[in-house]
């Protein structure tokens, strides 16, 4: 947990389960058993295991993507972060946060096959939002207008894409997932560039109906 941070009295052992739920996830999967063995491990007693985790094994990966959520906001503080252009940073946060998430990746692949489930979607969409959301917060991102949600969404998108990439690569340094990674972010940058020059021609970006009109009927005709 994030050092600045005060930790409340459930913290504690709701540590203490996910750490024992990281040990066993890769072999059990993340099931409501291998919960009930991971807070018998850690030694926590049930009643409170239910007030800390009240929707079980949901609230455990939205309690552990949090944490690995502040863990990368701690790296994006780091000095070297502020030097690099913005591309960098935000291809940096997500390196930071496969890089926390490492030691765990047969955890990380488990919950990523549990959370591809139909009734776990809502779920899994809240959880990348909120590490986009952390990475533009961490970036000194203070938009509130329509760049605030494209900004997010988009990275969701780049974040979801190159965590399955960095799953399904089985080399020692992960040249594939770094190169995905950097394809991506080239997307969004391209991206970025092209709503810059239709802001130039007058077209509002959050209003995809009024760039087609423009385009079809331009101004003089």
């Amino acid at each position: 947990m994030n050092k600045n941070k005060e930790m409340d009295a459930f913290d504690a052992p709701r540590l203490a389960i996910l750490e024992h739920c990281l040990l066993l996830a890769p072999f059990d999967g993340w099931t409501r058993a291998m919960l009930g063995d991971a807070i018998l491990a850690a030694n926590v007693e049930k009643a409170t295991a239910k007030a800390v985790f009240p929707g079980g094994v949901r609230d455990v990966l939205r309690f552990w993507s949090a944490v690995t959520d502040e863990k990368m906001a701690e790296a994006m503080a780091a000095p070297e972060f502020g030097e690099m252009r913005i591309r960098d940073k935000v291809a940096g946060a997500v390196r930071a946060r496969i890089d926390i998430l490492r030691e765990d990746k047969e955890a990380v692949r488990r919950s990523a096959a549990l959370l591809a489930a139909p009734t776990m979607g809502p779920l899994a969409t809240k959880l990348v939002w909120a590490s986009a959301d952390a990475i533009w917060r961490g970036l000194g991102d203070t938009s509130t207008d329509f760049n605030f949600y494209t900004k997010r969404a988009i990275l969701s998108g780049v974040i979801s894409s190159t965590m399955a990439r960095w799953l399904a690569d089985s080399s020692e340094d992960e040249a594939a997932t770094n190169a995905f990674l950097d394809a991506r972010i080239e997307n969004v940058m391209q991206f970025e560039k092209v709503k810059s020059r239709a802001k130039k021609l007058g077209i509002d970006p959050a209003a995809p109906i009024g760039w087609l009109a423009k385009l079809r009927y331009p101004a003089g005709r």
